[in-house]
């Protein structure tokens, strides 16, 4: 059977600009396509649904692809999500609804349909009613790499049965190794005697790798995207696979083209969205984690390294092969179930002031007044995690909370002589196994959104933001008053910002922010200020 390259560079790099591509963009790539002997571009999607804006290509209408100067003998795609013909609408409604003409007066060859399990028996029907008006059908099984070698049979028995021109496999995690990839085809086969195509994600950089895996075990449907362009690590990379598919197809390609496309386009727009594989999606291709986890938690300035390898651990521990806005938000909060402490800060902070220095650059700036306060008034003295913006011997305590920064600063705090507040009875044991010998000061800590409160061995916050968690130790503690130091804010336009001043408003709403002051310059907005050079 004949090797078939298949790009669907705009259907999946829509995820990045909701699909608006502009119609000259289009034309340039449908040139390079034909000249780099891609065989099909798949130019979007057909959405069922109209929810807010979104660009052609997530439409892919007949009368815009009629729009476009489409090269002899290059076949056209579009992909339609399988879940589309699973509602209430039903199948054969939906089609209708999205597929208003017949094949001979579409530009439309091929139609794909992107089906986890459970929806392709529901789906299925749908190639005969599109192979009868023209179209050719392929179906792409998603989530792959989960199923067992039984299922995967069953269900290549059942596509046998339809209409259908192509049978692909998708790595949608990108855990897959050739080897499993091979596998999966010799699944397949053994049910399907049809052509066989792949989709691979670039998570652990072996999506090219995969590709020519599974071409050699007898696949013949190859997808890419220009650059890779997809979500998360992206794919298999089209000006690789045109390149190797010389030597498969002994065809030759012109890849000027392609790559003058990349270097005034693609590139660009690489750049600017941040797609390719890095550590991050190299982790949650090697523990099945969906990789649009990575992406959001990527360009949320929120989430820093700590973060992020923490919500990568907890979703390995908890699951994440779906996606969910939910499960994001609570990955990050580390702390489960009723808080719990041992010790009480009211035993130092009782009725004395406590100076919190933070890691911004006004703690190092004006170092010799603050040193010059600490040793005339004698404040309990708590520095965040490990920073040393001052003279170490008048640092008091420590206090960290956040289980990844713990982990990476466990051998710098045993070296550190100050006492460290840490949730430590909430720990996982292997990271107590990392502190021991530590002095740790047993200071509980819960997650309420919206709410701090103040126990005598714990406390409750709406994060798990050491300085939160720093302010509720000295609130607990009955300070008389809190100073910080070092809190100067994130750059403009940096969702830090509002984070904490977010929990400064909830601070103040549990009636101790007017014991709070800034002695250093700060942008954050409703954190009262004063001059440490007027104390």
């Amino acid at each position: 059977m004949t090797t078939k390259i298949l790009d669907c560079t705009f259907r999946d790099g829509g995820y990045y600009n909701a699909w608006d591509f502009s119609p000259a963009l289009i034309e340039e790539y449908l040139i390079a396509m034909k000249a780099a002997q891609v065989d099909v571009v798949e130019l979007g999607f057909r959405f069922l649904q109209n929810n807010g804006f979104k660009g052609a290509c997530a439409y892919t209408t007949d009368d815009f692809l009629r729009s476009l100067t489409i090269p002899a003998d290059l076949e056209v795609a579009v992909m339609v999500n399988g879940a589309d013909l699973c509602t209430d609408l039903g199948c054969i409604p939906a089609l209708e609804r999205l597929f208003p003409e017949k094949a001979d007066t579409t530009p439309v060859d091929i139609v794909r349909f992107a089906c986890h399990f459970r929806e392709l028996p529901e789906a299925l029907p749908a190639a005969a009613w599109l192979v009868e008006r023209g179209y050719r059908v392929g179906f792409n099984l998603m989530q792959i790499a989960d199923r067992s070698q039984q299922e995967v049979e069953d269900l290549a028995r059942m596509a046998s049965e339809c209409p259908i021109e192509v049978l692909y496999f998708a790595d949608s995690m990108g855990s897959m190794t050739p080897d499993d990839a091979a596998r999966i085809v010799g699944w397949l086969q053994s049910g399907w005697e049809g052509p066989l195509g792949i989709h691979t994600h670039d998570n652990l950089g072996l999506g090219l790798s995969n590709t020519l895996r599974a071409h050699s075990a007898g696949v013949t449907w190859l997808d890419a995207t220009v650059t890779g362009m997809g979500r998360g690590p992206g794919n298999t990379r089209t000006e690789e696979l045109a390149i190797e598919a010389e030597a498969l197809r002994d065809r030759s390609a012109n890849l000027v083209p392609l790559m003058t496309l990349i270097r005034k386009h693609f590139g660009p727009m690489r750049t600017k969205y941040g797609w390719g594989t890095n550590p991050y999606y190299f982790l949650s291709g090697k523990y099945g984690i969906h990789p649009t986890y990575i992406q959001e938690m990527i360009g949320d300035s929120r989430f820093d390294e700590e973060d992020i390898l923490a919500v990568i651990q907890h979703l390995r521990e908890e699951g994440g092969k779906s996606f969910s806005f939910n499960t994001l938000d609570g990955a990050r909060q580390f702390y489960k179930g009723e808080p719990r402490g041992t010790w009480a800060p009211s035993e130092m902070m009782a009725d004395r002031e406590v100076l919190i220095l933070g890691t911004g650059p006004g703690a190092t700036a004006h170092r010799a007044a603050l040193e010059a306060y600490i040793r005339r008034e004698r404040p309990v003295v708590i520095a965040l995690n490990t920073q040393q913006a001052i003279d170490t011997d008048l640092i008091d305590l420590r206090v960290a909370c956040h289980p990844v920064r713990l982990l990476a600063d466990a051998e710098t705090h045993a070296s550190l002589p100050q006492p460290l507040i840490t949730p430590a009875s909430m720990l996982p044991a292997g990271l107590r196994n990392e502190l021991e010998g530590k002095e740790l000061l047993d200071f509980g800590l819960g997650i309420t959104p919206d709410k701090f409160e103040f126990h005598e061995t714990h406390c409750n916050a709406p994060s798990s933001l050491v300085l939160g968690y720093a302010l509720a130790v000295a609130t607990s503690g009955k300070a008389a008053h809190i100073l910080m130091a070092g809190f100067d804010g994130y750059p403009e336009g940096d969702l830090r910002n509002q984070e904490v001043e977010a929990m400064f408003a909830t601070f103040a709403d549990s009636g101790a922010i007017e014991h709070l002051t800034s002695v250093t310059p700060t942008s954050y907005k409703g954190l009262p200020v004063r001059s440490i050079y007027g104390f």
